[in-house]
């Protein structure tokens, strides 16, 4: 049955509740955000940070699975541009995922979490292989799974892999948390007449080309009617928020 967006009185008094919207959600962090005010690596106060948003969100009875992108170790995109082969460049990306899921997986544990990393690329020292069934069985028993490693497959983003694991994993809702609290017309630190989206169709997406997510990204959660909530990750208690249908965020959904 198709979703329903909701309505701005549903959101008002779900919000003013804490009354979740969704059952089981994605999110979808970059690499970038652990970054901090950092050039490079992993900030852990930010992992510890993301750690408790998830921790708090699970208090609400939603189940929650994460994807990490890689780009503040390594971006396989960058990489190909300085001559590198973009297999290669890719697979070194995904690598750097891993890297980031067990950082975001030890701040998750301490913070009193049961989580499993899931890796498409299989290294079974460090992390259980990608199997859906049994990530949804973590899930179900109220584990925290992260997928790392993308989609085991160079030429996708992290993005497209936030989409094709909330397909398989039957998610109700993609969030993804980025530097600013939406989506906007264009990229609001560098264009002040820049403007902010309160809501988006698929369509209109792919039309104006905005930089949501990439186009294999959204083109999955439009087949699979997976709504992405666009907000901001810097902002403290947003993910909550939003998951309750308040806070600041641009919907993504519907229109074909």
């Amino acid at each position: 049955m198709p979703r329903s967006d909701p309505s701005p009185a549903e959101t008002t008094a779900d919000a003013v509740s804490g009354t979740p919207r969704y059952r089981r959600v994605l999110l979808k962090v970059s690499g970038e955000a652990l970054m901090g005010a950092s050039e490079y690596g992993i900030d852990y106060e930010v992992a510890r940070r993301v750690a408790e948003e998830v921790r708090d969100v699970q208090a609400l009875g939603v189940q929650v699975c994460l994807v990490i992108g890689g780009g503040n170790i390594f971006r396989g995109v960058s990489g190909a541009t300085l001559g590198m082969s973009r297999a290669n460049a890719d697979y070194m990306g995904m690598l750097a995922t891993v890297i980031n899921a067990l950082a975001l997986q030890n701040a998750l544990e301490q913070a009193g979490l049961d989580t499993r990393v899931q890796s498409a690329i299989p290294m079974d020292t460090v992390c259980e292989p990608y199997i859906r069934r049994r990530a949804m069985r973590h899930m179900e028993h109220g584990r925290v799974v992260i997928f790392a490693a993308g989609t085991g497959n160079p030429f996708f983003t992290t993005d497209t892999t936030a989409a094709l694991r909330a397909a398989e994993m039957g998610c109700d809702a993609l969030l993804k948390g980025t530097q600013v609290d939406g989506v906007y017309s264009a990229d609001p630190k560098l264009d002040p007449d820049a403007k902010r989206f309160e809501r988006l169709t698929f369509h209109e997406v792919l039309a104006r080309d905005l930089k949501v997510m990439d186009a294999s990204a959204i083109s999955l959660a439009r087949e699979n009617d997976i709504p992405i909530l666009v907000f901001s990750v810097r902002e403290p208690g947003a993910f909550k928020a939003v998951v309750a249908g308040g806070g600041r965020f641009t919907i993504v959904g519907g229109g074909g």
